[in-house]
């Protein structure tokens, strides 16, 4: 019998995003969801998109903490972008406001969430995370060099690697490893601003598919309300979430 693991992220604070998702993730009837992270940081209801992932746990779903959950849960701003020499005071705006905008318990959501969970489907080893085994902040892209592409995804030995963080939806069979990020949910790079999220098959041969899907939704008035928030960036942000481009 064939297997099916819905995979969803970087939903980023867009409920209205989140809730398109869901609805066609429940339509379609899958055995597990995996959520691999960034829940809440950059969009207008970081509370909503938290009491949603609560029920989600409590059905069983795979759910993993992103870089910008930790800007969130404890505005360790370093520890979340460590990459830039100095964090802008763009992405400090967000954090906080996410931050004072959740409550005790939720902030304790994010805190326990893991950086990564396991999920074994027969034979294959699945590892879910936000940017790649064993890091919350080193991506997948396409553009990063092959030699490193392969270091980071040695770093275990799951058939299957679930991520995120490159807010791009794609694919990879490497052959000994298949890598699937279904893009943001509510946040998009790649030029659609419909929500993201994917549908993995595995079947009893050993076989397993990836689609890639978007469910539709009207991004203009979460957009707008991120632009009338009047944070030091939201222009952008909302140019982001109404093109599905970013925009800086």
């Amino acid at each position: 019998m064939s297997f099916h693991l819905a995979v969803l992220g970087d939903i980023h604070g867009n409920v209205a995003a989140f809730d398109a998702a869901l609805a066609a993730v429940e339509r379609a009837r899958p055995d597990a969801v995996a959520v691999t992270g960034d829940l809440v940081m950059n969009g207008p209801r970081p509370a909503e998109v938290l009491a949603r992932i609560r029920t989600l746990e409590q059905a069983g779903a795979y759910v993993v903490q992103g870089n910008t959950d930790i800007a969130v849960a404890d505005l360790d701003l370093s520890a979340a972008f460590p990459w830039l020499e100095e964090v802008p005071a763009a992405q400090r705006a967000a954090a906080e406001w996410a931050h004072d905008a959740l409550g005790a318990a939720d902030l304790d959501l994010l805190r326990r969430l893991p950086a990564e969970r396991r999920l074994r489907v027969g034979d294959d080893l699945v590892l879910i995370c936000h940017g790649s085994p064993g890091s919350q902040t080193e991506g997948l892209p396409l553009e990063l060099d092959a030699a490193v592409t392969v270091q980071r995804i040695t770093r275990t030995d799951a058939r299957v690697i679930v991520c995120g963080h490159t807010h791009v939806a794609e694919t990879r069979d490497l052959g000994r490893r298949l890598i699937c990020n279904p893009g943001s949910c509510g946040y998009s790079f790649d030029g659609d601003a419909d929500a993201a999220w994917a549908l993995l098959t595995f079947e009893p041969d050993g076989t397993i598919a990836a689609d890639l899907r978007r469910a539709s939704y009207d991004p203009l008035p979460v957009a707008d309300e991120v632009g009338s928030r009047g944070l030091p960036g939201d222009v952008y942000r909302a140019a982001t979430i109404r093109t599905g481009r970013f925009v800086r």
